[in-house]
């Protein structure tokens, strides 16, 4: 019997699909959930996938959205598959008998809402299907220009709406899978928890999942001024104006350049841009009123998820990824560090005495990484928590605080870190820089066991083994190579940043 012959077959609603097993799973790659965005179609919403005649073979992952490369590790990767269906999804299952009702878990990859793929190695979800005997569904969302940046005569914020299509495609098919549709959970890192933030906020998404889970939630959404400047010099880089019109013909790889050139010129746009410039990231989920009414700390705090039950939590040294990365440890001056903490911390100088007060025997480089470390992604994930516990919700929270094993020791509990472990993915990607060989530590094994169990467990009954969070006692899980509950071990940086509003970041 040939392989075409002998893998799983599901009907879904656009056509029938034969998948593969694997190592006891039955897996299907490449399924389309909407329509190629191209054409004239471009720049729009997605549409329903075309139907097809047959069986289709869903062996491969499907092609990539544009975007730039070479972002951790991504140089290394084998050669990705070309074309333009770029929206399609992957499913891990360990039966698809549609009586089965499985819990399902929808992972939104992270990339700075620039990068992203669904088929990389990092993300090969084959181990926590087994470990929660669940349904895995991963899936391509357009990013960067493609996705993200705000053109006068299209829909803002077309990366989200592709995510809500395939969580609509979910509930669709994915009884035929063997999951339970009423019990989806989505969850996401970076900038997939900044899309997981999102979706508990924006009305186009609401009855489409029961949980969610947010790791490592970035702070910086954009305002509708702030991302329609930012768009006119995008395209200014192309030579068009920002519409779509203008931009539909433009290659897309002519926009991804664009889009790479403006990041390495951003910095030099503070006075302009802000907060955002020094990030060098042109793209963020924009508030324009419409698909993301308001920001994510609003919308939950005025009770827009108060079904939803919600995991959310961070690293403890996010920001030395990027510290490091950049080749700038052990360069930050007193000046740097002074000027971070004034841009950054909550009312600009008062915000860099908080720090230097809460912090005496920190150097400059310490105050550098810990104030980028709080608002990027820190402080915003404690303060969702917070929101949701405000609007009426539920809400556990975790804090991982184990050190990466990498080779030089210089990147501790950073931004990332929990992917690997999560995924059991020691070898790919980000995993190969933190663990060297790619091959874990007995404590990195034990770890990951425990964060594997945590997040299914939480799929199936919405409680990850820990008591939720309440404002009084701010008990959280620490992740770490003994596992306990305790008070949130950053409570100098949670009184810095009490009554701060996380907001849409504004054109100056």
């Amino acid at each position: 019997m040939t392989k075409s012959e002998s893998g799983p077959v599901v009907r879904t609603a656009s056509g029938a699909v034969r998948g593969l097993r694997e190592q006891g799973l039955s897996v299907f790659r490449g399924i389309p959930f909407a329509a190629p965005p191209v054409g004239p179609d471009r720049f729009r919403a997605p549409r329903r996938p075309h139907p097809w005649e047959g069986t289709r073979e869903a062996y491969a992952f499907g092609p990539p959205p544009p975007q730039e490369s070479g972002f951790l590790g991504r140089t290394a990767q084998p050669r990705q598959p070309e074309g333009d269906d770029w929206l399609t999804l992957n499913v891990w299952t360990p039966d698809p008998d549609p009586s089965a009702a499985r819990p399902v878990l929808v992972w939104i990859y992270g990339g700075a809402f620039k990068l992203g793929f669904s088929g990389q190695p990092g993300y090969d979800a084959q181990q926590l299907a087994r470990t929660g005997d669940a349904v895995l569904v991963t899936f391509n969302y357009r990013v960067g220009m493609e996705g993200f940046a705000l053109w006068a005569d299209a829909p803002a914020n077309r990366g989200l709406l592709d995510q809500v299509a395939a969580l609509e495609w979910v509930q669709e098919n994915i009884t035929a899978f063997g999951g339970d549709p009423s019990q989806v959970t989505v969850f996401g890192e970076s900038a997939g928890a900044g899309s997981v933030a999102s979706l508990l906020s924006m009305p186009r998404a609401r009855g489409l999942f029961r949980r969610a889970v947010a790791q490592s939630v970035p702070g910086t959404f954009f305002s509708a001024d702030l991302a329609r400047d930012i768009a006119g010099s995008l395209a200014a880089r192309a030579g068009r104006t920002p519409t779509a019109a203008d931009l539909a013909a433009t290659d897309p790889r002519e926009l991804t350049r664009a889009g790479q050139t403006l990041g390495i010129e951003m910095p030099a746009y503070t006075d302009r841009w802000g907060r955002a410039a020094p990030t060098s990231v042109p793209f963020a989920p924009v508030v324009d009123g419409d698909v993301l009414p308001t920001t994510p700390w609003e919308a939950l705090s005025s009770g827009a998820a108060r079904d939803v039950d919600l995991l959310v939590g961070h690293n403890r040294d996010e920001y030395r990824l990027f510290l490091v990365m950049a080749g700038m440890s052990g360069k930050i001056t007193d000046d740097l560090a002074a000027r971070t903490l004034r841009l950054y911390a909550p009312g600009g100088e008062a915000g860099e005495a908080a720090y230097r007060s809460a912090f005496p025997e920190w150097g400059a480089e310490q105050l550098f990484e810990r104030v980028q470390t709080d608002w990027l992604f820190g402080q915003p994930s404690l303060r969702l928590a917070e929101a949701q516990r405000t609007g009426g919700g539920r809400a556990h929270v975790y804090e991982l605080t184990w050190p990466a094993p990498d080779s030089a020791g210089a990147l501790g509990a950073c931004h990332g870190l929990d992917i690997p472990l999560l995924f059991g993915t020691f070898g790919a990607d980000l995993g190969a820089l933190l663990f060297p060989g790619g091959r874990p530590t007995p404590e990195a094994e034990r770890l990951s066991a425990f964060v594997q169990r945590a997040w299914t467990a939480f799929a199936r009954t919405g409680d990850p083994g820990w008591p939720a969070y309440d404002p009084r006692s701010r008990l959280v899980q620490v992740l770490d190579a003994e596992q306990r509950v305790a008070p949130y071990p950053e409570e100098a940086s949670r009184r810095i940043w009490e009554g701060y509003s996380f907001g849409a970041l504004p054109l100056l």
